[in-house]
């Protein structure tokens, strides 16, 4: 097994992991909820200050670092849904639940297809934020990912924040 500095050093412009991050969210969209999601301009005419849900998986062990998935209550309410297998109905704590699942199955996608991270880096439980009104503060030491998607026609990001 590589060591935690060994894995990384390897990779000296994180940027380089955005194709992987988008092929692992692709992949989970197309797998858990049989629906595809496409790349946006981020700086689109889309407000990313309406998103009120974030879902979150910390990453430990040889990769450290964050990855979020943020995104407006319609499109948690979809997402669900479609993990689900029903109609995208105002219910409760399955919103919360699946949109968690969501985020952790994109970090164990994201993290698999990195050689050498599958067994070296573990995920938290997920955790996930409803409302707009709070303020992160991360450890990441580095500039992090961001990923602007449409799911839908609509809006949502995901960012991995890296703590090197």
């Amino acid at each position: 097994m590589k060591s935690r500095d060994g894995v990384l050093a390897a990779v000296k412009n994180y940027a380089e992991w955005t194709p992987l991050l988008e092929l692992a969210a692709r992949e989970v969209f197309e797998m858990m909820l049989g629906s595809s999601v496409g790349l946006r301009e981020s700086n689109a005419d889309q407000h990313e200050d309406a998103f009120d849900i974030t879902s979150m998986v910390g990453l430990a062990g040889q990769l450290c670092g964050i990855l979020s998935i943020r995104c407006g209550q319609k499109t948690a309410l979809r997402m669900a849904a479609k993990m689900l297998g029903t109609t995208p109905e105002a219910f409760g704590q399955e919103v919360q639940d699946a949109l968690g699942e969501i985020a952790n199955m994109v970090a164990g996608n994201f993290k698999n297809k990195i050689s050498g991270l599958s067994e070296g880096c573990m995920l938290s439980v997920p955790t996930v934020i409803t409302g707009n009104d709070y303020t992160m503060h991360s450890l990441a030491d580095t500039a992090g990912l961001e990923l602007p998607l449409n799911f839908e026609g609509d809006p949502f990001l995901v960012t991995l924040e890296i703590h090197a």
